[in-house]
C-alpha cells in the first residue's frame, strides 16, 4: 500500500474516540445495578400482563 492512500482506520474514528472519551460532569449517572433491576422488573411486569390477558 502506498503512503499516499488514505486507508481510513484509526484516523476516521479519532473524533468518536474523542467524543466518547470526554464525560460531562453535569450529566446524570445511573448505577448499572439500577438498570438491571429495572429490566428485571419490567420483564416480570410484561409476563404478568401476558398471563392476565
Amino acid at each position: 500500500m502506498s503512503s499516499g492512500q488514505n486507508s481510513g482506520g484509526l484516523m476516521s474514528s479519532a473524533g468518536l474516540v474523542r467524543y466518547f472519551d470526554s464525560e460531562d460532569r453535569n450529566a446524570p449517572t445511573i448505577d448499572p445495578r439500577t438498570v438491571v433491576a429495572f429490566g428485571l422488573l419490567f420483564g416480570a411486569f410484561v409476563m404478568v400482563l401476558n398471563a392476565v390477558a
